[in-house]
């Protein structure tokens, strides 16, 4: 079809806001309209003799060539919706309504920029996605994931790293990244400094090879033909961090940081609601003073062992632990004294036992020691001695040297009991006989 012959008509649909694509039977474009320059960023020169498939999105180039395919076969197509690939290698958004003229053996389109409206249904996704997570994420881990995979379907993504601000030093720690963590736990070069600036300036910030250099940081071949953009997670108390997305296939625009900066929004609310959820989670379940498991994280543990050794056999055995004449400390020394000797005394029994087993405080000076995996009735005495000869040694509290008799009384499962209540009741009952047995001699206090 020649342009010339249709003069007094594309004049007029050179007015038009959509595209007219007119197609041959080889799939080369033959005839376009004014819009397409504005829609696919090629003149009408440009496009005329280009194939229509290779500006097609590469995902979408098989289901585009079934549907052209259908209309070829005189079936009209109407909101048929692909994507295309810009002249500046942007996509854009088009929906489609096509018919084909039998006696000229061509297909006729209509085209429709609707990248806004896909742009405002992928952000309201992602907003509700990540909204979502934020409830139901078991973890923060388990978030970063899914604001991971919901940031991936909105801008081109080849790495996803999240920089979190810790509140007490300041230093940026990496909860999360796609790509693995250097053996400092940290992403390499250049992202570590690329998340410095972000958070520092408070602002976003996008990075090239250029800017990288300009920087003076180092690059590697693969830097070379990459882009960068940094948004920080700025809440009320200032940036809490900083989410950092690296792609190796097209620069990010000034509209790509604009979206993330305002997904960012959603992501701090995100991260602040899962880590309150984890601090009221820590709060409930492990001591404040010491940091140990408390009463009730015990007792979970503790019914999690008991049910495991009846399932598998074996024996767990409990300590329950009691500081003799705590009292004394405490009105010697003031409260203060007796936390810094509380706190002294959990690190001391933490560092009697293994990993996998649990000491927990249950209040006052009452600490319990649930030992898992044990052989021989004769480990938990192992384990007794140990402590003792830990707590042998004075302890320093307030600048003063002090000697802390314990008095421990244990429990064995299943030669005293194989129920819980049994168990904490006969470990309870010989403390407080070991207790009575040891009388009321001083604190040796220098």
């Amino acid at each position: 079809m020649k342009t010339d012959s249709c003069a007094p008509l594309a004049s007029v649909i050179d007015l038009l806001l959509d595209a007219i694509c007119v197609v041959d039977a080889q799939g080369n474009f033959v005839y376009v309209s004014a819009a397409c320059e504005r829609i696919f960023g090629y003149t009408p020169d440009e496009m005329l003799g280009k194939r229509m498939i290779e500006m097609v999105y590469p995902e979408d180039r098989a289901r585009t060539i079934a549907a052209a395919q259908e209309v070829m076969a005189s079936q009209p197509l109407l909101h048929f919706e692909n994507r295309y690939l810009r002249k500046d290698g942007s996509v854009v958004h088009i929906m489609w309504s096509a018919c084909w003229s039998t006696d000229n053996k061509l297909r006729i389109g209509v085209a429709r920029d609707i990248t806004q409206r896909k742009q405002s249904e992928a952000m309201q996704a992602a907003l509700y996605s990540i909204s979502e997570a934020a409830h139901g994420a078991k973890d923060l881990a388990a978030l970063y994931q899914q604001i991971h995979l919901t940031i991936a379907k909105l801008l081109p993504l080849d790495d996803f790293i999240v920089a979190i601000r810790d509140l007490a030093s300041g230093e940026l720690t990496y909860p999360y990244q796609a790509l693995a963590l250097d053996s400092l736990g940290a992403p390499p070069e250049p992202g570590r400094s690329l998340c410095f600036s972000v958070l520092h300036g408070r602002q976003a910030l996008r990075f090239n090879a250029e800017s990288l250099s300009a920087l003076a940081l180092p690059l590697d071949a693969a830097d070379a033909v990459a882009w960068w953009l940094g948004v920080p997670l700025n809440s009320s108390e200032g940036a809490i961090g900083v989410l950092l997305l690296k792609s190796s296939t097209a620069p990010y625009s000034e509209k790509d940081q604009e979206l993330l900066q305002f997904v960012s929004t959603q992501v701090v609310t995100a991260i602040e609601r899962q880590q309150l959820y984890a601090r009221l989670h820590r709060m409930a379940q492990y001591d404040e003073l010491t940091g140990l498991p408390n009463r009730a994280c015990f007792r979970d543990r503790l019914e999690t062992a008991l049910a495991r050794v009846r399932r598998n056999g074996g024996r767990i055995a409990l300590l329950y632990v009691d500081l003799d004449r705590f009292k004394q400390v405490n009105d010697t020394y003031g409260h203060g004294g007796g936390d810094q000797l509380l706190r002294a005394v959990a690190d001391r029994l933490t560092f009697c036992v293994r990993d996998t087993d649990t000491v927990a405080r249950l209040g006052g000076d009452e600490f319990v020691v649930l030992l898992e995996s044990i052989v021989e009735p004769e480990d938990a005495q192992r384990v007794v001695e140990k402590i003792r000869n830990a707590f042998a040694q004075p302890m320093l509290i307030v600048e003063h040297s002090i000697d802390i008799d314990l008095s421990i009384g244990t429990a064995l499962y299943p030669e005293d009991g194989e129920a819980e209540m049994q168990l904490l009741k006969q470990a309870d009952e010989r403390m407080y006989r070991m207790k009575a047995r040891s009388g009321q001699e001083p604190v040796d206090c220098d």
